[in-house]
Protein backbone atom coordinates (compact mmCIF):
# COMPACT_ATOMS: atom_id res chain seq x y z
CA UNK A 1 0.00 0.00 0.00
CA UNK A 2 1.02 3.01 -0.86
CA UNK A 3 0.85 6.49 2.17
CA UNK A 4 -1.84 7.76 0.35
CA UNK A 5 -3.79 4.35 0.26
CA UNK A 6 -3.17 3.82 4.14
CA UNK A 7 -3.70 7.41 4.93
CA UNK A 8 -7.18 6.74 3.31
CA UNK A 9 -7.60 3.76 5.24
CA UNK A 10 -7.01 5.37 8.77
CA UNK A 11 -9.99 7.93 7.31
CA UNK A 12 -12.27 5.23 6.40
CA UNK A 13 -11.97 3.01 9.23
CA UNK A 14 -13.23 4.79 12.55
CA UNK A 15 -12.90 4.54 16.07
CA UNK A 16 -15.91 5.71 17.63
CA UNK A 17 -15.32 7.26 21.39
CA UNK A 18 -13.64 4.69 23.42
CA UNK A 19 -17.12 1.39 22.84
CA UNK A 20 -16.54 0.97 18.45
CA UNK A 21 -14.30 0.59 16.03
CA UNK A 22 -15.94 0.65 12.70
CA UNK A 23 -14.88 -0.84 9.43
CA UNK A 24 -16.83 0.77 6.23
CA UNK A 25 -17.16 -1.86 3.71
CA UNK A 26 -14.37 -2.06 1.11
CA UNK A 27 -11.68 -0.18 3.14
CA UNK A 28 -9.93 -3.02 4.50
CA UNK A 29 -6.36 -3.64 3.36
CA UNK A 30 -6.54 -5.92 1.07
CA UNK A 31 -3.14 -8.69 1.34
CA UNK A 32 -3.32 -10.93 -1.65
CA UNK A 33 -2.01 -14.55 -1.92
CA UNK A 34 -1.28 -16.24 -4.91
CA UNK A 35 -4.40 -18.47 -5.32
CA UNK A 36 -6.77 -15.92 -5.52
CA UNK A 37 -7.49 -15.57 -2.03
CA UNK A 38 -6.36 -12.94 0.18
CA UNK A 39 -6.49 -11.53 3.55
CA UNK A 40 -8.76 -8.52 4.64
CA UNK A 41 -7.31 -6.68 7.50
CA UNK A 42 -10.43 -5.61 9.44
CA UNK A 43 -9.24 -4.85 12.92
CA UNK A 44 -5.65 -4.70 14.80
CA UNK A 45 -5.57 -4.86 18.76
CA UNK A 46 -4.36 -1.79 18.80
CA UNK A 47 -7.43 -1.05 16.85
CA UNK A 48 -9.72 -2.51 19.78
CA UNK A 49 -7.68 -2.03 22.96
CA UNK A 50 -6.44 -4.83 22.93
CA UNK A 51 -9.78 -6.97 23.06
CA UNK A 52 -9.11 -8.86 19.97
CA UNK A 53 -8.03 -9.38 16.32
CA UNK A 54 -10.27 -9.93 13.01
CA UNK A 55 -9.30 -10.63 8.89
CA UNK A 56 -10.97 -12.47 6.70
CA UNK A 57 -9.39 -15.10 4.51
CA UNK A 58 -10.48 -16.00 0.99
CA UNK A 59 -8.50 -19.17 -0.17
CA UNK A 60 -8.52 -20.86 -3.67
CA UNK A 61 -9.44 -24.39 -4.54
CA UNK A 62 -7.27 -27.07 -1.84
CA UNK A 63 -5.21 -23.71 -0.73
CA UNK A 64 -3.11 -23.87 2.43
CA UNK A 65 -4.62 -21.41 5.34
CA UNK A 66 -1.71 -21.93 7.82
CA UNK A 67 0.59 -24.83 8.64
CA UNK A 68 0.74 -26.37 11.87
CA UNK A 69 0.90 -23.96 14.92
CA UNK A 70 -0.11 -22.70 18.62
CA UNK A 71 -0.49 -19.37 20.40
CA UNK A 72 0.41 -19.00 23.88
CA UNK A 73 -1.95 -16.35 24.65
CA UNK A 74 -4.68 -16.25 22.38
CA UNK A 75 -8.02 -18.09 21.37
CA UNK A 76 -8.51 -18.41 18.03
CA UNK A 77 -12.22 -18.01 16.63
CA UNK A 78 -12.89 -19.48 12.74
CA UNK A 79 -16.16 -18.75 11.49
CA UNK A 80 -16.64 -20.63 7.68
CA UNK A 81 -18.49 -18.37 5.81
CA UNK A 82 -18.76 -20.30 2.18
CA UNK A 83 -16.93 -23.33 0.98
CA UNK A 84 -15.27 -26.17 3.39
CA UNK A 85 -12.26 -25.78 4.97
CA UNK A 86 -10.19 -28.72 6.40
CA UNK A 87 -8.98 -28.40 10.20
CA UNK A 88 -5.86 -29.97 11.86
CA UNK A 89 -7.05 -29.80 15.65
CA UNK A 90 -5.12 -31.49 18.66
CA UNK A 91 -4.23 -34.29 16.18
CA UNK A 92 -7.29 -34.64 14.63
CA UNK A 93 -8.22 -33.82 11.07
CA UNK A 94 -12.04 -32.39 10.62
CA UNK A 95 -13.85 -30.56 7.51
CA UNK A 96 -16.22 -27.61 8.43
CA UNK A 97 -18.72 -25.89 5.66
CA UNK A 98 -20.65 -22.67 5.38
CA UNK A 99 -21.86 -21.97 8.62
CA UNK A 100 -19.85 -24.07 10.44
CA UNK A 101 -17.66 -22.34 13.61
CA UNK A 102 -14.15 -23.35 15.28
CA UNK A 103 -12.63 -22.38 18.31
CA UNK A 104 -8.83 -23.33 19.45
CA UNK A 105 -8.04 -22.81 22.94
CA UNK A 106 -4.33 -21.17 23.19
CA UNK A 107 -1.80 -23.75 23.36
CA UNK A 108 -3.75 -26.24 21.15
CA UNK A 109 -1.97 -27.22 17.88
CA UNK A 110 -3.94 -26.67 14.46
CA UNK A 111 -3.35 -25.80 10.74
CA UNK A 112 -6.05 -25.19 8.42
CA UNK A 113 -6.59 -24.80 4.32
CA UNK A 114 -9.74 -25.52 1.90
CA UNK A 115 -10.95 -28.73 1.49
CA UNK A 116 -9.52 -30.31 -1.57
CA UNK A 117 -11.73 -29.25 -4.67
CA UNK A 118 -13.22 -26.27 -2.46
CA UNK A 119 -12.57 -23.11 -2.34
CA UNK A 120 -12.79 -21.31 1.41
CA UNK A 121 -13.91 -17.82 2.75
CA UNK A 122 -13.66 -17.43 6.51
CA UNK A 123 -13.92 -15.18 9.43
CA UNK A 124 -10.66 -15.47 12.03
CA UNK A 125 -10.46 -13.72 15.45
CA UNK A 126 -8.18 -13.64 17.85
CA UNK A 127 -8.36 -13.04 21.40
CA UNK A 128 -6.97 -11.41 23.27
CA UNK A 129 -5.60 -9.44 20.38
CA UNK A 130 -2.14 -9.72 19.02
CA UNK A 131 -1.04 -6.63 17.03
CA UNK A 132 -1.00 -8.84 13.55
CA UNK A 133 -1.27 -7.39 10.92
CA UNK A 134 2.60 -7.43 9.78
CA UNK A 135 2.13 -10.78 9.96
CA UNK A 136 -0.36 -11.55 7.42
CA UNK A 137 1.46 -8.80 5.10
CA UNK A 138 4.77 -11.07 5.99
CA UNK A 139 2.57 -14.13 4.71
CA UNK A 140 1.59 -12.07 1.94
CA UNK A 141 5.02 -12.02 0.48
CA UNK A 142 6.20 -15.37 1.66
CA UNK A 143 3.08 -16.83 -0.66
CA UNK A 144 4.79 -14.72 -3.54
CA UNK A 145 7.89 -15.57 -3.39
CA UNK A 146 8.81 -12.46 -2.54
CA UNK A 147 10.39 -13.38 1.16
CA UNK A 148 11.32 -16.85 3.08
CA UNK A 149 9.19 -18.12 5.36
CA UNK A 150 12.62 -18.46 8.05
CA UNK A 151 12.05 -14.80 7.93
CA UNK A 152 8.94 -15.14 10.02
CA UNK A 153 10.59 -17.03 12.49
CA UNK A 154 11.98 -14.56 14.79
CA UNK A 155 8.87 -13.16 14.97
CA UNK A 156 6.99 -16.05 16.47
CA UNK A 157 6.83 -14.48 20.13
CA UNK A 158 5.53 -10.93 18.92
CA UNK A 159 2.53 -12.36 17.01
CA UNK A 160 1.95 -15.33 19.24
CA UNK A 161 2.14 -17.55 16.59
CA UNK A 162 4.51 -20.50 17.10
CA UNK A 163 5.22 -22.74 14.15
CA UNK A 164 5.52 -26.56 15.05
CA UNK A 165 7.10 -29.24 13.11
CA UNK A 166 7.95 -32.97 13.99
CA UNK A 167 4.77 -35.43 14.32
CA UNK A 168 2.49 -32.43 14.45
CA UNK A 169 3.73 -31.38 10.68
CA UNK A 170 3.93 -34.70 9.43
CA UNK A 171 0.63 -35.43 11.00
CA UNK A 172 -0.67 -32.52 8.82
CA UNK A 173 0.97 -33.30 6.12
CA UNK A 174 -0.71 -36.58 5.24
CA UNK A 175 -3.71 -35.62 6.76
CA UNK A 176 -4.27 -33.28 3.41
CA UNK A 177 -2.38 -35.95 1.29
CA UNK A 178 -5.35 -38.66 2.09
CA UNK A 179 -7.72 -35.91 0.97
CA UNK A 180 -6.11 -35.28 -1.99
CA UNK A 181 -3.72 -31.88 -1.17
CA UNK A 182 -0.57 -32.12 -0.33
CA UNK A 183 0.38 -29.45 1.83
CA UNK A 184 2.55 -26.16 -0.18
CA UNK A 185 6.10 -25.16 1.32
Amino acid sequence: MTTQEIQAQAQAQEAIGAAAYIVRPGTAEHVPLPHGGGFELLADAGDTGGALGVNRLTLGEGADGARPHQHARSTELFYVLDGVVEFFVGGGTTSVARGGLVVVPPGTPHAFGAAAGATADLLAALTPGVDRFGYFRALGRIQRGLDTFDSLLPEQDRYDVHFLGGAVAADWESARARTGRAPSR
